[in-house]
């Protein structure tokens, strides 16, 4: 007996050859019902840790279930993730590539087979996870000039000015006995309003990949904006222009305290307010009735949200707030809708916040309809340049139509 064996002799003999054979195949198939369930046994002992791992990994994880492996020997193991059935049968292999050696999960698991899957590394699944793009954008609001809103529009359909006729002059008239001499009065002259256009441009620049694989319209979406933003440049130049490559602004005209009748045409009347450095109720009041009565249809108030915060802390001789907001769509002031321009200047020492008067009658606005946009694919490639410009012009109409409340003594 060797190794659990049992040595079998053999002589030589007539027919002995025959025998041999018979021996060692007896001892060939002994040898491998021995082996395979020494080997079977020792599998299945062996992999009892790896299982039990796998096992509480996968409870962990909770895993749906779904598809199964076969372990040597029988033995069956639940598989829930394609991916996972996977590492784990490289793990498997590994094993069986040397039984030898005591089984380690750790030691025969590469990282990247025992990693946690999770949102927050890309690498690890966070690839899989997509955020959902709402069909809604929120973009900043930004505040609109309500001069084109009040004031006289006029749409040009060619030529590169607005021109008007004035007559804002007098002739001269006087009482005479029925004898007395008629000599020679004055005769009235006539002048001519001149605004012009002006150009506004933009060009902002996207990719043509961009443009192919987005899912917004970007045409729609620059168009939008550039809208947006050339409504508030003009805006404010309908407010403080220099008239330079630009509409001139209502408040950089000249302005002088005197009345109508004594201020040359195109000098805005002020009021002041009767402080330094603040708004008072007898400066509106005082405002309010500069204005003669050919002019107060139509007229109303404009100023910045800043000012009219300041305003409605007014009151009357009898301690009244002159401040309505009531439920009509704009706030009144004596009796006069508020416009809000964020245009107009803050309450300040020598500043003038308010504008009070007809502003159909007071400030024209001219323009070409509507923007143009240009689309060039070809200058900057691989780019498109969106090339957008409007023209519009504005200019102030009537110079008794409007008065400005200016913060002094």
């Amino acid at each position: 007996m060797r190794n659990g064996y049992a040595i079998l002799e053999t002589k030589a003999a007539a027919g002995g050859d025959d025998d041999l054979d018979e021996a060692l195949e007896t001892v060939a198939k002994t040898v491998e019902e021995r082996t395979e369930k020494k080997l079977s046994k020792l599998i299945e002992t062996t992999l009892k840790p790896f299982t039990e791992s796998v096992t509480n990994i996968e409870k962990k994880m909770n895993r749906p279930s779904g598809a199964s492996w076969t372990l040597p020997g029988g033995t069956s193991q639940e598989q829930q993730n394609p991916e996972v059935a996977a590492l784990e049968s490289k793990a498997v292999h590994n094993f069986l590539k040397s039984p030898a050696k005591a089984f380690d999960v750790n030691a025969h698991l590469t990282a990247d087979e025992v990693k946690t899957m999770t949102v927050g590394s890309d690498p690890d699944g966070g690839y899989t996870v997509f955020p959902v793009l709402s069909q809604r954008v929120n973009k900043r609001v930004f505040d609109q000039s309500a001069m084109r809103r009040v004031a006289d529009v006029q749409t040009l359909t060619s030529g590169d000015a607005w021109e008007e006729p004035i007559d804002f002059d007098d002739l001269g008239a006087a009482w005479v006995s029925e004898t007395e001499s008629r000599p020679e009065t004055s005769t009235p002259q006539v002048g001519v309003l001149r605004i012009e256009l002006h150009e506004i441009y933009a060009m902002p620049k996207v990719s043509q990949k961009m443009i192919d694989t987005s899912s917004w319209n970007i045409g729609d979406w620059l168009e939008g904006k550039l809208g947006d933003r050339f409504g508030r440049t003009e805006g404010l130049a309908f407010i403080s222009g220099d008239g330079i490559k630009k509409p001139k602004g209502m408040l950089t005209y000249p302005r002088a305290a005197t009345k109508d009748s004594a201020r040359p045409f195109g000098t805005i009347q002020t009021v002041p307010t009767g402080n330094a450095t603040q708004l008072t109720s007898d400066g509106i009041i005082a405002l309010a009735y500069s204005l003669r009565a050919p002019y107060r249809p139509g007229a109303r108030w404009m100023m910045s949200t800043a000012t009219a915060g300041a305003e409605q802390l007014l009151k009357d001789a009898d301690g009244r707030y002159m401040w309505n907001e009531g439920k009509a769509a704009l706030p009144t002031l004596l009796g006069f809708p508020v416009e809000l321009d964020e245009n107009m200047p803050d309450v300040g020492a020598g500043s003038v916040p308010i504008a009070f008067g007809n502003f159909q009658q007071a400030y024209t606005i001219i323009d070409r309809p509507g923007f143009k946009v240009l689309q060039d694919p070809y200058t900057a490639k691989p780019y498109v340049l969106f090339y957008t410009y409007k023209r519009v012009g504005g200019g102030l109409r009537n110079s008794e139509a409007v008065k400005l409340q200016l913060v002094s003594i």
